[in-house]
């Protein structure tokens, strides 16, 4: 009783696969800022599982947990071109955000070496269409 009832999830099948592929592809380096520090790293799908996005590293960045949340949320997105963009909206809800748009407009920091590994244009389109708040 203490924590509620019982409740049944349905577990996503390949998501620590997922988050293995992506983290070696990225070095286990922030593709956006960086950031080393692993505990913190989260391999995030640009094309949510949820709506129907699949577990492969084409659809995959390596994210710090609040750049993931943002990117999630549709503040933050890659163009094609491999840039960062950083939605205005962050400033006008939040009254903040000078760490986000330090990134705005830059390269990303750690992309795959392999070819087949990196962001795929597709799933990039997906998530500007759809998710960003540019």
């Amino acid at each position: 009783e203490r924590f509620g009832n019982p409740v049944l999830i349905k577990p996503r099948l390949g998501q620590g696969a997922f988050r293995v592929l992506v983290a070696d592809a990225y070095t286990r380096r922030c593709a956006i800022t960086g950031e080393k520090t692993f505990p913190v790293l989260e391999a995030a799908h640009i094309k949510p599982y949820a709506d129907s996005g699949p577990h492969q590293t084409a659809n995959g960045l390596l994210l710090r947990s609040d750049i993931h949340k943002l990117f999630d949320k549709g503040y933050i997105t890659v163009t094609e071109e491999l840039k960062v963009e950083v939605s205005s909206r962050i400033r006008s809800e939040f009254e903040n955000g000078k760490e986000y748009y330090a990134c705005h407009g830059k390269d990303l920091i750690v992309t795959p070496g392999n070819a087949c590994e990196k962001p795929a244009a597709e799933y990039i389109r997906w998530h500007n269409d759809n998710l960003y708040r540019g």
